[in-house]
């Protein structure tokens, strides 16, 4: 039987790294996008591999998406893999690329703005878009991964929770548009792996967190699986914190 496809954009590092390795560990496909992540992305599936014994079922495609044609190409060699042409289909869409670098509004440029919305907006909906009929013909789920900074005003960081907003808001739309072939979702993770920049003060933000500790990438590539194996579940958001919204 062919093996369900899951697209992971971002996903050679950082959290993108584990929703990747949790899918290969459950004998799927996976189609991992990588813009400046491909030799990350190549020991990804190395030590996969390594650790079941076995090749791994995955391929990697580098693709910058800042730019309009390799956007393009990115989407027809999705649509042209042998792997998601024997499955009929996709399965599972994860919008995961991203990055973030804080800035006081004074100095937030219309490029950077144009930059978060671009990345977090209009590559997923491009993506789900032109990726429809293949979500389709399997009933697959798109899921966004979004944040916990709705509501909430973050300093230095109003270009990036706002295009996050963006995103989940249209994941929203989706899942109501898009039903009942396809379902959408999204996971809000909460502090996970802090940023060189977010050091400083990032003890601080777990002293807050009431399970105890940070969240850990595989958490958040956990509640992905979660949503992926709900048949019953679209047009919610998921937030693993630890239950740090509680304190805020």
């Amino acid at each position: 039987m062919a093996k369900p496809v899951a697209i992971i954009t971002g996903g050679g590092k950082r959290i993108g790294a584990a929703i990747s390795t949790a899918f290969l560990e459950m004998g799927w496909h996976v189609i991992i996008h990588v813009n400046n992540s491909l030799q990350e992305a190549q020991q990804l599936v190395d030590d996969f591999e390594q650790k079941a014994g076995s090749k791994s079922s995955a391929e990697i495609i580098q693709a910058d998406f800042q730019e309009d044609q390799q956007l393009k190409r990115f989407i027809m060699e999705v649509k042209t893999s042998k792997k998601v042409i024997e499955a009929n289909g996709i399965c599972a869409l994860i919008h995961n690329a991203s990055f973030y670098k804080p800035k006081d509004i004074e100095d937030i440029s219309l490029d950077d703005l144009r930059l978060m919305n671009r990345i977090h907006i209009e590559v997923p909906f491009l993506l789900t878009q032109a990726l429809m009929p293949q979500l389709k013909s399997v009933k697959g789920s798109v899921i966004g991964i979004v944040d916990t900074s709705l509501g909430r005003s973050w300093t230095g960081l109003s270009h990036y929770t706002s295009s996050k907003a963006g995103l989940r808001q249209l994941m929203m739309n989706f899942a109501g548009e898009l039903a009942p072939e396809i379902r959408v979702n999204c996971v809000a993770p909460g502090a996970v792996l802090a940023a060189d920049w977010e050091v400083p003060h990032y003890a601080s933000i777990i002293e807050k967190v009431p399970l105890g500790r940070e969240g850990q990438p595989e958490d958040i590539a956990k509640a992905i699986l979660f949503l992926i194996n709900s048949p019953h579940l679209s047009g919610q958001v998921i937030t693993v914190d630890g239950g740090w919204s509680l304190n805020e």
